[in-house]
């Protein structure tokens, strides 16, 4: 993180694809060994279960891999965007996600919002994530939709004031 000590301002930039694609490949990492390991203990499926489901006649709604696969990730994902600003990987490459708006944390419907945009974003063949590269502010359709922006701190130059000045119309 930079910090101006003439005048104590924290400096920033966005976030760009490459970074944010590093940190999603790490969220991956942790979140799918995480789940792997809760269904194996949870909800460990047999070689004729797996038969069955693999065949089409099994597909009867499983709660146990419900929670574990669709509503623990949305949890635990949501729940560290709302405390730490940021999901594990994010905090290795040295990102947050604050309010495209203010700059400030963003309320807790946004990320709900920005969790259940990344399927705008990802359905026509991740064209809302490619959308970063060529955005202004760095924004995927998830961040445009929730009103968010990733932010970086290191080898920043501008305060983030400045830096939303100059780049949204």
């Amino acid at each position: 993180m930079s910090i101006n000590h003439d005048r104590l301002t924290i400096l920033t930039e966005y976030a760009g694809f490459w970074r944010r694609c590093v940190a999603t490949l790490i969220d991956s990492v942790w979140l799918v060994s995480l789940i792997l390991i809760l269904l194996h203990f949870f909800d460990p499926l047999t070689s004729q279960q797996l038969y069955e489901l693999l065949d089409g006649e099994g597909l009867s709604v499983n709660w146990k891999s419900i929670i574990i696969n669709d509503m623990l990730p949305a949890i635990l994902v949501i729940g560290l965007w709302y405390h730490y600003a940021a999901t594990p990987g994010k905090w290795l490459v040295d990102c947050e996600i604050v309010d495209a708006t203010t700059g400030k944390s963003p309320s807790l419907l946004q990320l709900i919002v920005r969790y259940l945009a990344y399927i705008v974003s990802a359905v026509p063949l991740g064209l809302g994530f490619f959308w970063i590269l060529w955005d202004k502010r760095k924004q995927g359709w998830h961040d445009k939709i929730a009103r968010t922006v990733v932010i970086v701190h290191d080898e920043a130059t501008a305060p983030l004031e400045q830096l939303m000045k100059t780049t949204v119309k």
